[in-house]
C-alpha cells in the first residue's frame, strides 16, 4: 500500500514537471519560429532602404552635376566672344602702334561681341602726352579721364598677360550689371604699353539661366561671384548686394571650391553642385531638397516594406500554428502511453507482491504437509489470476507498440515539415544569389564607364587647351564611376550579411531535424523494449499454465507433492524475478512516455 502511495505522489511531481517543461517549450517554440524570420525581414528592409537612399541620392548628384555641367557651357559660350576679341586685340596692339589700324580693329572686333558696353583700348601714356584712347562705341571720355588710373586697367597691368575680371558693378549709364573684362598689351621688353577692356552686361545670363531647368521642383540655380555675391537672383534687390552664404547652407565657404573642380555633394537633406567657370572667377551653384526625389520612392519603400513585414507575420503564424497542431496530437498519444505504463507499472507491481505472496505459501506446505491439498488448490487458483493478469499485460503492450509506431510515423511527417523549411530558407538565399548577378552587372558598366573616361581624358589630354573642359567632364564620369563601385562593395557586404543570417538558420534548422531524427530513434527503442516486455508476458503466462497442471497432479499423487512443491517454490521464485523485471521495465516505459509527453 505504501508502494502505491509512493507511485501516486512521484506521478504528481513528474506531471508536474513536465507542466513546467511544456511551458518552456512552448516558449521556445514562439522565439523560434517568430525571431529568425521577423530578424531576416528587418535586416532585409533596412538594406533596401539604404540601398535605395544611395541611388536616390546618387541620381540627385548626377541630376546637378549634368546641370551645373550644361550652365557652365553655356556661360562659357556666352564670354568666349568676348575673350576671344579681347586677346585678338591684345595680340595686334603688341605687333603695330599704327592708330588708324587700331581703331579699325578696335571697331571691327567691338562689332562681334554681343550684350557688351563695347571694347575698348588706352594706352599707358597720357591722351594728352602721345597716348591714344579707342573705343568700338565712339565713347569719348571726359577731360580729366586718364584709362591709366582706372582700376581696370590697374589690376591688368600687373598681371602676366593674363585676363583681369574686375568686381561685378551696377553700369551708372545703363543701369545694367557689368563685369569689365581687360588684359595687358605689352611689348617685345615687356613693357605695359596699354590695356584693351570690354564691357559685359550680366543681366543676360539671367535669361539664359531662367531658360535651364533645375534638376527638380523645387530646384535653384545661381551665378556667384568670387566673393559669393549674387550674380543671378530672381530678387534682382539681391544682385551684388547680397552673398549667397548669408542665406544658404551650404556646409563650406566658396573658397573651398577655388581650385576649378567641379564638385557635388549632399548635405542636411539638400543636394549642392559647385563648378568654377573657366578661368573667370565666376561659380555656378546648383541646389535643391532631397526630398523632390524621395518623396515617392519613399512613399514605395515605406508600403513595400510594411508589405514585408507582415508577410512573415502571417508565414511564422501559420507555421506556429501548424506545429502547435502537430504538438498537440503528439501530447494525446503520450498522454495516453503515459496512462498505459502507468497501468502497466501497477500491475507490474501487484504482481510482483503476489509472487511473494506465493512463494510464503509454498514454504508454508512444505512445512506443513496437512494443509498441502488446500495450499495446493489455493495456489493454482493464484497461478490462474497471475495468467490472466498477464495476458491482460500483454494486450496492454501491444497497443503501446502500436501506439509509438503511429508517433513514430508523426516523428516522420515533423521531420519531413522541417525540411520543407529548409529548403524555403535555402530558395530565398538563391534569390538573393540573382541579386549578386545584378551587382555584378553594375560593376561591369562602372568598369566600362571608367575605360570610356580614361579613353576620353587621354584624347582631351591630346587636345591640349582645346580639350580642357572635355578633360574635366571625363574625369568626373571616371569619379562617378568609382562611387558606383564602392556603393555596389558595400551591397555586396549587405548581401553577405543576410546570405551569413540565412546559413544560421539553415544550421539552427538542421539542427532541428537532428534532434527529430534522435526522438525517431528513442521511440524506436521503446518499440523494441515493449515488444521484449510482451515476449515476457507471453512466456509468464505458459509459465503459469504449467505450474497449475502440476499442482493438480500433486492432488492425484501424494508421494510427489513434496517434489512438486519444490518445483513450485523454484517456479514461483522465477515469476518473482521476471515480475521484477517488467515492473523496473514499466517504470522505465512510464519516465519516457513522461519525456514524450
Amino acid at each position: 500500500m505504501k508502494n502505491i502511495i509512493s507511485h501516486i505522489k512521484s506521478k504528481k511531481i513528474i506531471a508536474q514537471k513536465t507542466t513546467n517543461k511544456g511551458n518552456s517549450q512552448r516558449n521556445k517554440l514562439f522565439l523560434g519560429t517568430f525571431a529568425p524570420l521577423i530578424t531576416v525581414t528587418l535586416v532585409a528592409c533596412a538594406v533596401f532602404a539604404s540601398v535605395s537612399m544611395r541611388i536616390i541620392n546618387k541620381v540627385a548628384t548626377s541630376e546637378a552635376l549634368r546641370v551645373t555641367t550644361r550652365i557652365e557651357a553655356d556661360i562659357l559660350e556666352f564670354l568666349s566672344p568676348s575673350l576671344i576679341n579681347v586677346q585678338d586685340f591684345a595680340n595686334i596692339a603688341k605687333r603695330t602702334q599704327n592708330r588708324t589700324v587700331l581703331n579699325a580693329t578696335i571697331h571691327s572686333l567691338g562689332e562681334n561681341i554681343l550684350f557688351s558696353n563695347g571694347l575698348y583700348y588706352g594706352t599707358r601714356l597720357s591722351r594728352f602726352s602721345g597716348g591714344s584712347y579707342y573705343d568700338s562705341s565712339d565713347w569719348v571720355p571726359p577731360r580729366d579721364w586718364e584709362p591709366a588710373n582706372r582700376d581696370w586697367f590697374k589690376n591688368a597691368a600687373g598681371l602676366d598677360g593674363e585676363l583681369s575680371f574686375e568686381k561685378p558693378y551696377i553700369d551708372a549709364d545703363s543701369g545694367e550689371l557689368s563685369v569689365t573684362i581687360a588684359q595687358a598689351v605689352k611689348d617685345e621688353n615687356g613693357a605695359v604699353r596699354g590695356v584693351v577692356a570690354v564691357d559685359i552686361v550680366l543681366n543676360e545670363l539671367t535669361k539664359r539661366l531662367a531658360d535651364v531647368a533645375p534638376p527638380s521642383v523645387n530646384g535653384k540655380l545661381y551665378l556667384l561671384s568670387e566673393d559669393g555675391s549674387y550674380l543671378t537672383n530672381s530678387d534682382t534687390e539681391k544682385i551684388a548686394k547680397v552673398s549667397y552664404f548669408s542665406e544658404s547652407k551650404i556646409p563650406r565657404s566658396l573658397s573651398d571650391y577655388l581650385d576649378g573642380r567641379q564638385q557635388v555633394f549632399t548635405s542636411g537633406g539638400q543636394y549642392y553642385a559647385v563648378s568654377k567657370i573657366g578661368s573667370t572667377p565666376f561659380f555656378v551653384v546648383t541646389e535643391g531638397p532631397l526630398s523632390d526625389f524621395t518623396k515617392n520612392t519613399t512613399r514605395g519603400i515605406f508600403i513595400f516594406e510594411v508589405i514585408l513585414v507582415l508577410f512573415s507575420i502571417a508565414s511564422s503564424v501559420l507555421n506556429l500554428r501548424t506545429i502547435q497542431k502537430m504538438r498537440k496530437g503528439e501530447r494525446e498519444r503520450g498522454r495516453q502511453i503515459l496512462l498505459e505504463t502507468q497501468n502497466l507499472s501497477v500491475a507490474a507491481k501487484e504482481n510482483a507482491a503476489t509472487g511473494q505472496d506465493q512463494n510464503a505459501a509454498v514454504k508454508e506446505i512444505v512445512a506443513t504437509m496437512e494443509d498441502n491439498s488446500a495450499l495446493a488448490e489455493t495456489a493454482a487458483q493464484k497461478i490462474t489470476d497471475v495468467s490472466s493478469v498477464a495476458g491482460r499485460t500483454n494486450g496492454n503492450v501491444h497497443e503501446g507498440v502500436e501506439l509509438l509506431a503511429r508517433n513514430v510515423a508523426q516523428l516522420n511527417e515533423i521531420a519531413q515539415a522541417n525540411q520543407t523549411t529548409i529548403e524555403g530558407i535555402k530558395a530565398l538565399g538563391d534569390k538573393i544569389e540573382n541579386i549578386w548577378d545584378i551587382v555584378t552587372l553594375i560593376n561591369s558598366v562602372a568598369d566600362q564607364a571608367k575605360i570610356i573616361a580614361f579613353n576620353a581624358e587621354l584624347e582631351a589630354s591630346a587636345a591640349g587647351e582645346a580639350g580642357k573642359n572635355f578633360h574635366i567632364v571625363a574625369t568626373e564620369i571616371r569619379r562617378l564611376a568609382d562611387g558606383i563601385i564602392d556603393g555596389t562593395k558595400e551591397i555586396k557586404e549587405k548581401i553577405t550579411e543576410i546570405q551569413e543570417r540565412s546559413d544560421s538558420l539553415i544550421l539552427a534548422s538542421e539542427d532541428g531535424t537532428t534532434r527529430i531524427r534522435q526522438g525517431r530513434e528513442s521511440a524506436k527503442a521503446l518499440e523494441e523494449k515493449f515488444s521484449d516486455i510482451r515476449t515476457a508476458s507471453e512466456i509468464t503466462a505458459e509459465s503459469a499454465g504449467d505450474i497449475t497442471g502440476i499442482i493438480r497432479q500433486q492432488a492425484a499423487a501424494i508421494e510427489q507433492v513434496l517434489a512438486t512443491l519444490r518445483q513450485i517454490a523454484v517456479g514461483v521464485d522465477n515469476f518473482t524475478q521476471a515480475t521484477e523485471s517488467i515492473s523496473t521495465a514499466s517504470e522505465k516505459l512510464r519516465l519516457i512516455a513522461g519525456e514524450l509527453n
